[in-house]
């Protein structure tokens, strides 16, 4: 049975959102920004990493994020896009390496303080489903003497919103919630 994908723009002009009409991931976020990451985490990023252009893809849970290059036009980009993700997902192929997937997100999860549990926690919660909408994630790197290091994924990576985004609404959540947390930067 053929796969209903449809495309949403996001607010950064070099990243598309595709959402496909059955479950992809349990939860979370898987992001691939290079072929190396593909071949070894997901057999459908590594066939999307091969379209000329692409330079890295985000799988979330009902939806593929495609970023481009600056030799990347849409135009061309998104009829192989469509097509690589119709073809790979009717044929019912492997989405992620779960096993590859389950260890990466064990060694992100390991250590840390209740500092940081807690912003995994208001992240998980509050902040990521919220970027999900738009074709991104936002992971925790560390928390660092009062400033939480983040990494932008998917859309968020390289978006021109992304500083208000960061600035004023996670920041501004974070230090609401948590008062060991004086400021938000990008990794």
């Amino acid at each position: 049975m053929s796969v209903n994908i449809q495309l949403e723009w996001t607010p950064n002009p070099s990243t598309l959102k595709y959402v496909v009409d059955r479950r992809l991931l349990a939860g979370g976020a898987v992001s691939i920004t290079n072929r190396e990451d593909a071949q070894a985490k997901s057999p459908l990023a590594h066939k999307l990493m091969d379209v000329r252009g692409v330079t890295a893809v985000m799988i979330g849970t009902n939806f593929v994020t495609v970023t481009k290059g600056d030799d990347g036009e849409w135009d061309e980009l998104n009829d192989q896009v469509m097509e690589t993700l119709d073809t790979h997902l009717t044929a019912n192929e492997p989405v992620v390496d779960e096993a590859a997937v389950a260890a990466a997100r064990q060694v992100a999860s390991e250590g840390g303080g209740s500092v940081e549990s807690r912003i995994r926690e208001v992240l998980d919660a509050e902040i990521r489903p919220a970027v999900a909408m738009d074709g991104g994630d936002i992971t925790l790197d560390r928390f660092e003497d009062g400033i939480v290091y983040l990494h932008m994924k998917g859309s968020c990576a390289g978006c021109p919103s992304s500083t208000a985004t960061l600035k004023m609404g996670i920041e501004g959540r974070l230090r609401e919630i948590i008062p060991e947390v004086l400021e938000v930067v990008s990794v």
